[in-house]
C-alpha cells in the first residue's frame, strides 16, 4: 500500500542529493566528543563525506597562548580544542575553563553519552530513526530505498573506523605529574580564554596531534566511502516516492537533532580529559585591564610581554606615567 502511494505535483527523484550537502554537523560532533562512537554508524545525516574534515573544524586558527606559571608562549594546535574555545568564547570577556580527568566510568564513559544529558538524549534519537526507516522500507519492500540507506550506513562505518584509528592518543610532551597549570588563550575576535588544571591534562588537550594523517590504506577506505555517498545520491532516484520521502525525512530530522545536540553540549572531551566552562564570562573594558589583573594574580609579567598585551618595562618605573602610553588593542 505504502509502496504504491502517489504524491501529485511532487518530484523527489533527487532526494538522495541531500546526503551530499557540505554540512559540518557530523565533523563538529566528532570534535566535541574527541572521537566517534559505534552508534555513529547508524546515525545518518548530510555531510558523511566530510567526516574526515573534522581536523579542519577550527578554520585554521592556532591561537597564541601563555603559561601564566612559567611565562612560556606557544600556540594551541589541537583543532578540536580551538573549536570548543571559539564556541564558548565571548568578545571582550574572559571565559574560565576547567580541565580534569573524565570522571565518567563504565557505560557512562561511552562516546555516545558525552556532552551532557540533553545532548546525549538528542543524539540517541538518531540511531532509532535510522532503524525505524530500515524496518519501514523493508516492510513496504522498497529495495532501492532500503539499499540506499544501507549504503549510507556502510559509508558511515568506514569513516567511523578511520576516525577511531586516527584519534588514538599520541605524543603530548614530557609528563609533569601533580603540577598545576594556568593558561591564557587569545582566541580571535578578542575572545579570551583562561584554562586551568593539571599540566599533564592541559598538554593532553592542547599539544600534539588530535587526528593523525591518514595512511595510504585509510585514504583508500575514505575514498571508497565518499564514492558510496555519491553513488547513493545517483541511485536513490529509483526508490518509490514513499521511500524517497522516508530517506529525505530521515536525513533532515537527523541533521537537525545532531545540530541541536552539538549546540547543547556542555562539555568537551579529549584524550581522557573533559573541559567545562567554570562560572560566567567576565567582561573587561579593554585588554590592558585583563593583563593587569592576571599579572597581579600570577606575580609575573613576561607572559604578557610575550603575548604583546603590554610593552617591556610597563609598570616597572611609574605606573601613572605608563598608563598614559598608547596601547594597541
Amino acid at each position: 500500500m505504502f509502496g504504491q502511494a502517489t504524491f501529485s505535483g511532487i518530484s523527489l527523484d533527487a532526494a538522495g542529493l541531500v546526503a551530499l550537502a557540505d554540512l559540518s554537523t557530523i565533523a563538529r560532533r566528532t570534535a566535541t566528543i574527541g572521537s566517534a562512537s559505534l552508534l555513529d554508524i547508524i546515525f545518518l545525516a548530510p555531510g558523511i563525506h566530510k567526516h574526515q574534515h573534522a581536523s579542519e573544524i577550527n578554520f585554521g586558527e592556532q591561537p597564541a597562548t601563555a603559561a601564566l606559571t612559567t611565562g612560556y608562549i606557544f600556540r594551541v594546535e589541537n583543532p578540536a580544542t580551538v573549536s570548543y574555545m571559539q564556541r564558548v568564547g565571548v568578545a571582550g570577556h574572559l571565559v574560565n575553563i576547567k580541565v580534569e580527568k573524565d570522571p565518567a566510568k563504565g557505560i557512562w564513559n561511552r562516546h555516545c553519552l558525552r556532552g551532557g544529558p540533553w545532548s546525549s538524549v538528542l543524539f540517541l534519537i538518531g540511531p532509532f530513526l535510522t532503524l525505524f526507516a530500515i524496518t519501514f522500507l523493508g516492510v513496504i519492500r522498497d529495495w532501492w530505498g532500503l539499499g540506499t540507506i544501507l549504503a549510507l550506513v556502510i559509508a558511515r562505518l568506514l569513516n567511523v573506523v578511520v576516525i577511531r584509528r586516527r584519534s588514538e592518543k599520541d605524543w603530548h610532551g614530557k609528563k609533569e605529574p601533580n603540577t598545576d597549570g594556568d593558561l591564557l588563550v587569545l582566541v580571535s575576535e578578542d575572545r579570551w580564554i583562561r584554562v586551568r588544571g593539571l599540566v599533564d591534562d592541559l598538554k593532553a588537550v592542547t599539544s600534539g596531534k588530535w587526528l593523525r594523517n591518514q595512511t595510504s590504506i585509510e585514504s583508500f577506505v575514505v575514498g571508497c566511502s565518499t564514492l558510496i555517498v555519491y553513488a547513493t545520491a545517483a541511485l536513490a532516484g529509483n526508490a518509490t516516492k514513499t521511500g524517497s520521502i522516508t530517506l529525505l525525512s530521515l536525513l533532515l530530522v537527523s541533521v537537525s537533532l545532531l545540530g541541536l545536540s552539538n549546540e547543547l553540549a556542555r562539555s568537551f572531551h579529549m584524550h581522557g580529559c573533559v573541559l567545562t566552562v567554570n562560572g560566567d564570562p567576565e567582561k573587561y573594558e579593554r585588554r590592558l585591564d585583563l593583563a593587569n589583573q592576571l599579572i597581579k594574580e600570577s606575580g609575573r609579567r613576561d607572559w604578557a610581554i610575550g603575548l604583546g598585551m603590554i610593552v617591556p618595562g610597563f609598570g616597572e618605573k611609574n605606573e601613572k606615567e605608563t598608563e598614559t602610553r598608547p596601547v594597541i588593542l
